[in-house]
């Protein structure tokens, strides 16, 4: 079974209960008391857990802790403990304790539904979760969907596979064609017209681009260029050049691999292709440590930043911080919250019964420390949208929406040769 170091139990055994909005369609349900006493350090376990600790609720998902996804995967995976251990110091689930039995899929779409088939049925488990990225929840909701299981998945986006007719899969993050929208507004609101969308042939991205694209023509832009590239593309020069070549004043970029990300702007600043907004699907802290002071000025979209006003925002960043010795990206942050949402709908419910926890998790509205939550008849995300952050002096600055922003965006970014 996977769980935390026994070093850091103590610290989240004390965390007071995170504080949620849980309303269902038939009205207020109960809820964690937001004023509960928190937990002394001593505590083993909570007394109103039930005795019989032999029998607890078993929770199973898979994370990418190796391979192409590991960077996204294993703060994810680091979220899905942290709530595990939260649920169990406010009392368990359903009065029993909650264990993870996490494995790791190593970012293969072939491993991991060969491993969710495992879970459901070789080793029984009680609950599942999702994987992390729209290609390995692709890859597994057919195998969740013929057991009935409820599926929430804390990291994948792409419309399409929510228009298959599925019943059990919900979504929490912003919908893909969206992670580009920010950029593309601030753009259009600057008085921008040339855009170019580059996007990796996978899922994912290719929702992304083509969110990007379709909102940029509404905005009366030009697209002048829309390229898809292969997975592992090393070399983007003949790309970049063509870009150059039409006048590109907006990249709008979306991948799966942080590392293309990276490519792409050093590749940028060798050949001195400059453009006057630059931006990705995704922020994350390893973009600005690969790239120090060149990653200053990008664009990207965080589903969750620790400044955004949620309740138990601040609780859950420093408890993943004593307990981790890091700050939370979005994606723990996205699979904490799906964790809380299966333990709401269960509680809510009263019941581990998948059919009774799907029904009311599709009347839920929630805002957890991830954001605002509701979903449509097919489980898809109606409520959250993210926000668009800009690298500012080596730190994350919200700059859209504007209701959201900590900082105005600096525009334009100024060519590679005049920085230092």
């Amino acid at each position: 079974m996977a769980s935390l170091s026994s070093s850091s139990r103590w610290l989240v055994r004390g965390i007071l209960a995170l504080p949620v909005l849980f309303v269902v369609a038939c009205g207020e349900a109960d809820a964690p008391d937001p004023g509960a006493e928190p937990l002394p350090p001593e505590a083993e376990v909570p007394a109103r857990i039930a005795p019989d600790q032999d029998d607890p609720i078993v929770i199973g998902a898979t994370m990418s802790e190796s391979g192409a996804y590991a960077t996204q995967g294993i703060p994810a995976r680091d979220g899905y403990l942290l709530c595990g251990e939260h649920l169990n110091a406010e009392g368990g689930l359903l009065g029993r304790r909650v264990e993870f039995r996490i494995h790791d899929d190593g970012s293969d779409s072939e491993r991991a539904p060969e491993l969710y088939e495992q879970l459901i049925t070789e080793e029984g488990v009680d609950l599942i979760l999702g994987p992390y990225g729209s290609t390995l929840t692709e890859a597994v909701a057919p195998v969740t969907e013929r057991h009935g299981r409820v599926h929430i998945s804390p990291l994948a986006a792409t419309s399409s596979i929510w228009e298959q007719g599925r019943e059990y899969l919900f979504m929490v993050l912003p919908p893909a064609e969206l992670f580009l929208a920010g950029l593309v507004e601030l753009g259009a609101e600057a008085g921008l017209e040339r855009v170019a969308v580059l996007q990796e042939d996978q899922l994912f991205p290719r929702a992304a681009g083509a969110g990007a694209a379709e909102r940029a023509r509404e905005r009366g832009m030009t697209v002048v260029l829309d390229e898809t590239y292969p997975s592992g593309t090393e070399d983007f020069g003949p790309i970049l050049e063509r870009m150059a070549a039409e006048g590109t004043q907006v990249l709008a970029m979306a991948a799966s691999a942080l590392g293309d990300f990276i490519t792409v702007t050093r590749q940028m600043k060798a050949a001195g292709i400059d453009v006057e907004m630059f931006g990705t699907s995704g922020a994350v802290v390893e973009f600005q440590e690969a790239l120090g002071p060149d990653a200053e000025f990008v664009y990207g979209l965080s589903a969750w930043e620790p400044s955004l006003p949620h309740p138990g925002i601040t609780e859950f960043t420093e408890a993943y911080r004593e307990a981790f010795g890091r700050m939370p990206s979005f994606h723990a942050a996205g699979a904490y919250a799906s964790c809380r949402l299966l333990a709401l709908a269960v509680e809510g419910a009263g019941t581990l019964d998948d059919t009774a926890v799907r029904d009311t998790l599709l009347g839920l509205e929630t805002t957890t420390v991830f954001g605002p939550f509701a979903v449509d008849e097919r489980g898809y995300q109606i409520a959250n949208q993210g926000v668009t952050i800009q690298w500012q002096d080596g730190e994350k600055a919200v700059v859209w929406p504007t209701d959201l922003a900590t900082a105005e965006p600096r525009f334009p970014t100024p060519p590679w040769a005049e920085r230092e």
